[in-house]
């Protein structure tokens, strides 16, 4: 990758337009490719990165692993002195790479799912190409580029100021300092040291408030940053508390399994050296002892849980990606099905985001403006005649002021920047009023950005030498009070009670029409200063213009989704910055409202923290309220119970993400730092993409027990049956090879299957789970049932085949004969019982019959290619197995294997017999 030159804070931004050759249109889409392919793309070299190599290797650090290849290469040589053809310890070597392969493409499909995640989460730049403003990835940046800054961005890469309003950036991650750094565009020496380079702005530092605009000089790792060989993660790869649990638990389940295989290996040396019960070569018997304890242990350990609980939720949350979800944190797909209140933005969530100007109040007169949407064909209506803008000056006026009191862009079909902006932009061009036109007429001078606390925003413009309006819009009742005199019949003059009591009769009347309304004004000004004291005069003693009322209507998904919540047992809260009104209508519309309480930011201030935590489940609408009420309004639910979904988009909206069980960022109108501090992205910021995420957490979760719950469930009867046998002095029902074909290869498939099995139907109609349940919950008495089944079973069909029919009085080599038959009887048994109870697996509360056979095409496919390899074992003469050849034995092993078909769930579910976390 080519650098560049490094001094850029010396230079004046003419001087780096010429040395990189950019004009004020910015690059064209071939010059970008070119330097694209000069410079590489804006991203940082990830190191320490694990290869597919690393992954596949990574299969046989397991310490059982380790002991079972021991055990196969002394299987080997044993073989090989003894001149025979080493099956069976050929066969365990190859099912032991098998498992390796199937632990490798997990894992392996865990790594692709979550790079995908960070392409998905990866930020975006907004830049000017071919003298257009768009949106790309902060991937495809290249030096040259005009980049574009607001509040909350993200920088892209480092560049060089050459506008700025009030810029201020959070520059801690790269210098350490704590403070916000403001930023200008003076000249500094070329040994000033970051922290000073107060013209610049550098790539993975967040703007914390203003606006500018810069040229991009460095990318990559020719960053700042990128010298430090710093890597910025746009996924957090955390790991999840279920995670965590499993982890633990197999911990402590593989200290007790040890300690029984090591009884049962001692109780088998015993045996053949104390006792003296070999019949066949001591050392090789004792191979055999070794070889089955071994796997024993590999089978009984339940290791692969964890990590497919990591791909579980990896490809999980890959598939909600596709539906618009995008997931940050992994734990956050887990914690999805979990949820209780959903506190969503109104506008843009729950509506379309297609602000339209539809009403607008100037001059006592309420004029409707026609056309939809993005579209700038429109009329202006009083009383339904058409009126000519250009022949009303204070329509004109209003239109013009709320055009240049805007950072939107309107290319004639789409908007970007802020949609309520861009409505007026909107409405402007209907009149023929171009933002183009405007900005070169009266070139902005300065802009006191909107904040939450003042609501309200200005910018100041040039009209001649030391002539200069600004313009202010916000919210009515702010605008009104700062207004001293009004614009009326083209003049101006002073205010009175009864044109205040019109403003606001008009502003509640639409409102109550579900309109949002801005109000705007304007005030003339002799010179202009960015002194602070003066910025707040500039917003004192204006005057009033009129008001504007947009409508965003509801999405008609919205509605469905919010419905769909309710049978789930989720609350859903609206928080709006709208008029309370506004808010209602919109409630009401979307049936979010019936007796349920309504607050406003002021009304939410008057209440004392106990009175609006005891009163806080009863309220389902907010209006008027700042980012930091979003945070209030999370604390109280959390100290209720409840578990929190919290939506945002603007800076001051991070804090409540972040405290918020799920934050959920706007993947479109959100800012960087909202986006980070998210756990999901919406991609389409839309209300019914959080119940989507929401119903797929709760499939994502419902498949991880059900594969915990079914390799739990076949795991340990093997244990069981061997231990009672070994402590009995009686030959094993089963060997080495067979155990590891039961829970390697017959368990592995339908296990993995399970990961993928659609949803049940009523997943949405059964209230969230509770956090605090272990994900064994309500099946303890089912795995017991089956462990005694398989325990009894299994072992007692070997005990009757062998000894009761007198088998093992039979002379060498009948009796080896015999052993091998029962052996095959019971393993034949075993393996089609765990097939059979596979199905009972995939619903907590409905047996195989009720849920269907077909739905999980995965599952038949696992299940059958399991049931025809195993069958296929006897003619291959594989781990000693025979041809069962009596129609009997078959019949009694069919039948005894079919209990596991029905060991029904509904019976079971429910009775805790042992509550495990």
């Amino acid at each position: 990758m080519a650098a560049l030159d490094s001094i850029w804070h010396t230079k004046t931004p003419e001087q780096i337009r010429k040395e990189l050759n950019v004009g004020s249109e910015g690059l064209n889409d071939q010059e970008v490719q070119i330097r694209l392919e000069k410079y590489g793309y804006n991203e940082l070299e990830e190191k320490h990165r694990i290869s597919p190599l690393q992954i596949f290797l990574n299969q046989f650090k397991d310490v059982f692993v380790i002991m079972l290849l021991i055990a196969i290469a002394i299987a080997f040589g044993i073989a090989f002195v003894n001149n025979e053809f080493p099956v069976d310890a050929l066969v365990i070597a190859i099912i032991v790479i098998l498992n390796a392969v199937i632990g490798f493409f997990t894992e392996n499909r865990s790594e692709k799912a979550m790079e995908a995640m960070k392409k998905l989460t990866a930020p975006k730049a907004r830049v000017i190409r071919g003298g257009k403003e768009v949106i790309i990835s902060a991937r495809n940046v290249v030096p040259g580029d005009i980049i574009l800054l607001d509040a909350g961005d993200r920088v892209p890469a480092d560049a060089r100021l050459t506008e700025v309003v009030d810029l201020k950036a959070d520059e801690a991650i790269l210098t350490g300092e704590s403070a916000d750094i403001t930023k200008n565009l003076k000249i500094i020496s070329e040994k000033s040291p970051i922290a000073d380079r107060k013209n610049s702005v550098f790539m993975a530092t967040h703007l914390t408030s203003g606006r500018g605009k810069a040229i991009v000089t460095s990318t990559g790792m020719n960053t700042e940053f990128g010298k430090i060989a710093e890597m910025v993660q746009t996924i957090e790869v955390e790991e999840s508390p279920l995670k965590q649990k499993l982890e633990k638990f197999a911990k402590k389940l593989g200290k007790f399994i040890v300690v029984i295989v090591a009884v049962i290996f001692v109780l088998e040396f015993f045996e053949l050296f104390i006792l003296g019960t070999s019949k066949g070569e001591p050392i090789h018997e004792l191979l055999q002892a070794f070889e089955t304890s071994i796997a024993l242990a590999v089978s009984a350990v339940p290791e692969g849980l964890p990590a497919v609980v990591t791909t579980s939720l990896a490809l999980g949350a890959r598939e909600l990606a596709k539906k618009k979800a995008i997931i940050r944190r992994l734990s956050s797909a887990e914690t999805l099905g979990a949820t209780t209140v959903i506190c969503t933005d109104k506008t843009g969530t729950l509506t379309k985001g297609e602000m339209t100007v539809r009403k607008i109040f100037v001059n006592s007169k309420l004029i409707d403006v026609s056309g939809t949407g993005y579209e700038s064909k429109g009329d202006f209506l009083d009383n339904g005649h058409v009126i000519d803008v250009n022949s009303t000056k204070d329509l004109k006026l209003l239109l013009e002021a709320g055009t240049l009191c805007s950072n939107a862009n309107y290319d004639g079909k789409r908007i970007i920047g802020d949609t309520t902006e861009g409505a007026l932009i909107v409405a402007a061009t209907k009149a023929g009023i171009l933002k183009k036109t405007l900005d070169s007429q009266r070139p902005r001078a300065h802009e006191i950005p909107f904040t939450s606390e003042r609501k309200l925003m200005t910018t100041v413009h040039k009209i001649s030498n030391n002539n200069f309006v600004a313009y202010t819009k916000g919210a009515p009742e702010i605008v009104l009070s700062r207004s001293k005199k009004i614009f009326s019949d083209g003049k101006i003059r002073s205010i009175t009670e009864n044109d205040k009591d019109s403003i606001l009769n008009s502003n509640t009347e639409m409102a109550k029409n579900a309109l949002r309304v801005l109000g705007i004004a304007f005030k003339n000004l002799e010179g202009v200063t960015t002194d602070k004291k003066a910025q707040k005069t500039n917003e004192e003693n204006l005057v009033f213009l009129g008001l504007t009322g947009m409508i965003d209507p509801p999405r008609e998904e919205a509605k469905e989704a919010n419905l769909k919540c309710r049978k789930a047992g989720i609350r859903t809260v609206m928080i709006t910055g709208d008029h309370k009104l506004t808010a209602i209508a919109i409630a009401k519309e979307l049936e979010m409202v019936n007796d349920e309480k309504v607050l406003t930011g002021d009304e939410l201030d008057e209440l004392t923290d106990v009175e609006f935590e005891n009163g806080v489940e009863e309220v389902s609408v907010y209006a008027r309220v700042s980012p930091e009420h979003k945070l209030r309004i999370v604390k109280a639910l959390k100290k209720k119970g409840e578990i929190v979904a919290m939506t945002g988009d603007g800076v001051n909206d991070a804090p409540a993400l972040k405290h918020a069980d799920i934050g959920v960022a706007m993947g479109i109108t959100g800012t960087d730092v909202t986006r980070e501090a998210a756990d999901m992205v919406l991609a389409d910021d839309n209300f019914a993409t959080i119940v989507t995420a929401v119903e797929g957490g709760r499939g994502i979760y419902d498949n991880i027990r059900k594969f915990s719950f079914f390799l739990l469930r076949s795991n340990f009867d093997e244990l069981g049956i061997i231990g009672l046998f070994a402590l009995l002095g009686l030959e094993l029902p089963l060997t080495a090879g067979m155990i590891l074909w039961l829970n390697l290869v017959t368990d592995g498939g339908p296990a993995l299957a399970l990961t993928m099995d659609p949803p049940e139907p009523d997943i949405m109609e059964r209230p969230p789970r509770n956090p605090n349940e272990g994900i064994l919950h309500g099946r303890i008495a089912s795995i017991l049932v089956t462990f005694t089944l398989q325990f009894l079973l299994t072992g007692g069909l070997f005990y009757w085949q062998f000894y009761l029919t007198g088998a093992y009085l039979f002379p060498e080599p009948a009796r080896t004969d015999a052993l091998n038959y029962a052996r095959t009887v019971a393993f034949m048994r075993a393996t089609l019982q765990e097939l059979f109870i596979v199905w009972n697996c995939r619903s907590e509360r409905k047996n195989a019959f009720r849920v269907g056979f077909w739905s999980n095409k995965y599952l038949i496919l696992a299940v059958a290619i399991s049931a025809v390899a195993t069958l296929a074992l006897p003619f291959i003469g594989i781990f000693d197995t025979v041809p069962i050849t009596s129609t009997l034995d078959w019949a009694i092993l069919i039948i005894a294997s079919l209990s596991g078909l029905f060991i029904l769930p509904e019976i079971f579910y429910g009775r805790k017999v042992w509550k495990w976390r």
